[in-house]
């Protein structure tokens, strides 16, 4: 455990090595892919069709910018985020912590010259990835189904990236402090269930009160939404830099506070 940095808060010690442990990654699951993608997809396309055509059918058209649209159009440029969110997390959550600490993978890879920085940027890149690979599939169905044929969607794939990016960084963090699976309880419970309720996925967060909108407005899924639910819209997204960076702030603090605490994990 020599590698592991003296000071935990020291800036990240990166390079390509990285790359080999994503290869590792990408090796192991694609003998597991088939099921893998079922389970990331299935979830999202029963809330699409359930709320989408069957609460749909009940609210029918959602104002937006004094345009009327379809709820399912609504519902369905929200929901991606949502997987994406959900995808990336599960990955670096339950996924990263099996090898981590009940594998010890980690260890293993750590006895050759990769340092423990590049083994948590590998993490975060695959769950990154395989949240960009879930929400293919799902933007795939969703097309299909025509909700949506803008040319602006390919506009979303990178902003889709960037958001499994931001909670693959956030989840590593709770990966590091965590004594078992039960512990990511506190993760869903406490923050992302009321996350995906504030953040405008199944209804206009106009209709929040005042000090909860202004809350749910900087949320990391709110920022998402508001680059992504455009794009469905064949528009493009309002203070869209400021946006971009919200998400990118996110992400390097996260990354870094990961990174101290997986640190000071291993050094214990």
């Amino acid at each position: 455990m020599s590698q592991i940095q003296n000071n935990i808060w020291a800036a990240p010690r990166l390079s390509m090595r990285w790359w080999p442990v994503f290869q590792r990654n990408w090796l192991v699951w694609k003998k597991l892919a088939i099921p893998s993608l079922v389970g990331n997809i299935a979830e999202p396309l029963m809330w699409l069709v359930a709320f989408g055509y069957g609460l749909g059918s009940l609210v029918g058209q959602i104002e937006m910018g004094g345009e009327k649209v379809p709820y399912i159009l609504f519902l369905a440029s929200g929901s991606i985020c949502m997987s994406a969110m959900n995808a990336a997390t599960f990955e670096a959550l339950y996924s990263a912590f099996s090898r981590m600490h009940v594998q010890k993978t980690w260890d293993g890879i750590m006895n050759a010259p990769v340092r423990l920085d590049d083994v948590v940027l590998a993490e975060m890149l695959w769950a990154a990835f395989k949240a960009l690979f879930t929400v293919t599939a799902i933007l795939g169905v969703m097309m299909a189904l025509g909700i949506s044929h803008s040319w602006k969607l390919l506009v979303a794939w990178p902003v889709l990236l960037g958001v499994g990016i931001t909670f693959s960084c956030m989840a590593l963090i709770f990966n590091a402090l965590a004594k078992g699976y039960d512990f990511f309880t506190y993760y869903f419970t406490l923050f992302l269930t009321p996350m995906m309720f504030l953040s405008g996925i199944f209804f206009p967060r106009e209709q929040l009160p005042g000090f909860v909108r202004v809350i749910a407005d900087w949320l990391p899924l709110s920022v998402a939404v508001d680059l992504v639910r455009p794009l469905f819209l064949d528009r493009w997204p309002e203070h869209s830099l400021c946006n971009v960076l919200v998400l990118a702030g996110f992400s390097v603090v996260s990354f870094w506070i990961a990174l101290a605490l997986t640190r000071m994990r291993f050094r214990s």
